[in-house]
């Protein structure tokens, strides 16, 4: 694998939750593409549509064991040897991956949340690599609350049309990052195909809907763990389900779920 994380972003990422990486996966996206086609033709029975003023917004997850260019990615590129550099870990494993496709005109924002009280998993050492596979401009990047890792708040996960995920989970609801946008310092980028934003699961993002009646933005995110990940029962069902992991709270996150991608096997 090649070291390409500089202290600069591990740095960002530690002290903000957010950091871009430029450049770095520019030989994998005609086999991102290929795959995020696969998927789209071939959804899983979680997949998520929403119909905006003109096109969808598409998302599904934990399809890597059956579309090949995803595997091929996860196991072969350098996104892991990246990730452990971001996460100080010894170990890589995979958590899950997620397509997120807004069509052109899909005008669906994506509202202010955060990944980890959505997730069934605990642990400090974790990173999203959000991947677009279009040119994203600024004005329909995620966006994403530097710092926000590092409150020790944990925020009611929603469904998009604001109802509780879980019935008195006993979690504060997130703030209102658009009514107060002066009280926060806010992360954008321009982003190409091939750079990456990495980002920790506690880090409050949402993101525009896509205005653009011609460019699609599709993006792939792979969202790893390290060593201190353990699986965690939350008050209900989580996204991604899991349905068929039967392991106790607490539990280290092991399994043929999320496999071991660092270091390899001999």
């Amino acid at each position: 694998m090649t070291a390409t994380v500089t202290q600069q972003q591990i740095e960002a990422f530690e002290r903000d939750g957010a950091t871009r990486l430029t450049g770095l996966f520019g030989d994998w996206m005609e086999v991102l593409r290929a795959g995020v086609a696969r998927n789209l033709a071939e959804p899983s029975a979680d997949v998520r549509i929403y119909q905006g003023a003109g096109g969808r917004f598409v998302g599904d997850y934990c399809n890597w064991a059956r579309i090949p260019e995803f595997r091929d990615f996860i196991f072969n590129s350098d996104a892991a040897e990246i990730a452990r550099q971001l996460m100080r870990s010894r170990t890589v494993r995979l958590f899950h991956e997620h397509v997120l496709v807004k069509e052109p005109g899909a005008d669906v924002p994506t509202p202010w949340h955060h990944d980890q009280p959505y997730y069934n998993v605990d642990g400090a050492q974790n990173v999203s690599l959000w991947i677009p596979l279009d040119t994203v401009p600024r004005e329909t990047c995620p966006q994403y609350v530097a710092g926000s890792h590092r409150w020790g708040r944990w925020f009611r996960p929603e469904r998009f049309n604001r109802t509780a995920l879980y019935e008195d989970d006993g979690l504060e609801p997130v703030p209102d990052i658009d009514g107060n946008r002066d009280q926060y310092k806010i992360l954008d980028w321009d982003l190409e195909p091939g750079d990456a934003i990495a980002f920790h699961y506690l880090t409050l993002h949402g993101a525009p809907g896509n205005s653009s009646a011609q460019r699609a933005r599709r993006a792939f995110s792979l969202r790893l763990v390290g060593d201190d990940a353990t699986f965690a029962h939350r008050k209900g069902m989580t996204s991604p389900p899991f349905r068929e992991v039967r392991l106790p709270h607490g539990a280290a996150l092991e399994g043929p779920e999320f496999p071991l991608i660092l270091p390899k096997a001999s």
